[in-house]
């Protein structure tokens, strides 16, 4: 598997068939200096843009596994590049007249949606800092008869558009993320993340209208998934309330028309800073407090405490440096250290994060350093719902032949949207675009790949099965009752 820090969902794919060697190392997002964040109430300080919350880089690289947790659905025989598939026999398409409503509709916007995507690949913007690409979007959906809301809940970047039809009905959500990475652009496909989120709105808005279906489409623009946490903020402030069930589409490497769809991991950092006392390290050492000592321990301490953890959890840290270089005949007076927790899932990453905490701890009162620690956002793992998986796996084999791997083990990246799993009923396949040798999600060669014309192609297939799906939960109240019955067992099972 590739390390973390090479995309978010990329190898949730990559694994399959081939295995890549590592990506280049690219920087890690900037993280917010002397974070502390306490809700989303809280007045912000200068400098610090839309948010001041910490958060660490959203590192999300995902790699499929084989073996007995692993089932695919939908494909052909021809299609039959994914391990060890479990077949499914249903075959048919829910309402095909809708089906062919929604193709023709997302056919007829295809350029509309090349053009946007373009305009945001080749215009990107950080975290928090999306100010163009949330003014051209919601401009677009304004064009296209939305109800716009700008600036959504407080977050500068954040927006919201919604069109209804009828009288009642269910809430359908959906997500397009704006924000690039540092350097090096739209590397994770944020561009064709956004489109796919439009095309499911207009898809819909045309197919309720023509079939005359009651029901509401909402559309968030949510900033900051690369590290700022942007859907985490939205939750608390009730930006998806109401909603029955929410969706969205994640590029990346793998196999020629094939989904990835499993759970991600957890995962919460710590910040810890040690403060010691200078002193000259021949002449007078005892009259020292050491905080280089105290982040050895620190260090050690983890290291140590590994052999007691599960082979499913992770804890890998960075020194981050002192004040100023280190001198080796001085004491050093200060350290600080990032950290990132992850389990399966995070009732387990609450167990585990208070055993690393009690590392740091016990490393401050060993070498007298006095010790802060700051806890950042947690990601949640991803519940991808799974009567929603297995449907949408469904009308993508059956319709365009592509294959659907489920994997139930996790497997190793995160991302914001796990916070949403846990609130309603959700859905985040990722899927494959081409991309050259080394070039996953969070480098160069993905920045070019999210840029293609075949990119795009294969986004719009994706956005038709997700519409879809979507059109399915906003007319069968069987089928939304279904995903509302697995969605409680599913969180039953995983909070025990």
């Amino acid at each position: 598997m590739s390390d973390s820090k090479s995309g978010c969902f990329g190898g949730l794919l990559a694994n399959l068939g081939r295995r890549r060697s590592n990506a280049p190392v690219v920087e890690p997002y900037p993280y917010i200096t002397n974070p502390s964040y306490s809700g989303s109430s809280r007045t912000l300080r200068e400098g610090e843009g839309d948010f001041g919350g910490y958060l660490h880089k959203s590192c999300c690289d995902f790699g499929i596994p084989t073996g007995k947790d692993v089932y695919c659905v939908g494909g052909s025989e021809k299609s039959k590049t994914l391990p060890d598939c479990i077949e499914s026999e249903e075959t048919e398409i829910y309402r095909p007249e809708v089906m062919a409503t929604i193709e023709s509709s997302l056919d007829r916007f295809s350029p509309e949606l090349r053009k946007l995507s373009l305009d945001i690949h080749d215009h990107p913007e950080l975290g928090f800092q999306e100010k163009r690409t949330h003014d051209t979007l919601t401009a677009f959906m304004y064009s296209h008869g939305f109800k716009v809301t700008k600036h959504y809940l407080g977050l500068d970047t954040a927006w919201r558009a919604e069109w209804s039809h009828g009288k009642g009905g269910r809430v359908l959500g959906v997500n397009s993320e704006m924000d690039a990475l540092p350097g090096i652009g739209h590397a994770c496909g944020h561009n064709l993340i956004a489109i796919c989120g439009v095309g499911v709105a207009l898809a819909l808005k045309d197919a309720l209208q023509k079939h005359d279906i009651a029901g509401k489409i909402v559309l968030l623009g949510t900033p900051a998934e690369e590290g700022g946490g942007g859907k985490i903020i939205l939750i608390e402030r009730g930006g998806y309330k109401n909603m029955d069930v929410c969706l969205m589409s994640h590029p990346g490497p793998g196999p020629n028309h094939s989904i990835g769809i499993g759970p991600s991991l957890a995962v919460q950092s710590i910040e810890i800073e040690y403060h010691g006392h200078t002193a000259h390290a021949s002449a007078s050492p005892w009259e020292g407090i050491n905080a280089l000592d105290a982040a050895f321990l620190a260090y050690s301490n983890v290291a140590v405490l590994r052999q007691q953890i599960k082979p499913t959890h992770r804890v890998h840290g960075v020194i981050r440096g002192g004040k100023d270089e280190l001198a080796a005949n001085v004491i050093p007076d200060y350290t600080k250290m990032l950290w990132l927790v992850r389990a399966p899932s995070y009732a387990e990453l609450e167990i585990l994060r208070e055993r690393v905490k009690a590392c740091f701890s016990a490393a401050a009162q060993a070498t007298g350093c006095r010790m802060n620690m700051t806890v950042g956002m947690a990601q949640y793992d991803l519940r991808q719902n799974s009567v929603l998986a297995k449907t949408y796996g469904r009308i993508m084999g059956a319709r365009y032949d592509w294959r659907t791997t489920m994997a139930e083990g996790a497997i190793g990246g995160s991302t914001d949207f796990g916070n949403v799993t846990y609130e309603l009923p959700a859905l985040h396949p990722s899927y494959a675009i081409p991309t050259e040798a080394n070039g996953g999600n969070h480098t160069p060669g993905f920045t070019a790949s999210a840029r293609t014309k075949e990119a795009h192609e294969l986004c719009l297939t994706v956005t038709k099965g997700l519409a879809a799906l979507g059109f399915r939960v906003l007319d069968d109240a069987d089928f939304t009752s279904a995903v509302k019955k697995a969605y409680e067992r599913e969180k039953n099972l995983r909070d025990r």
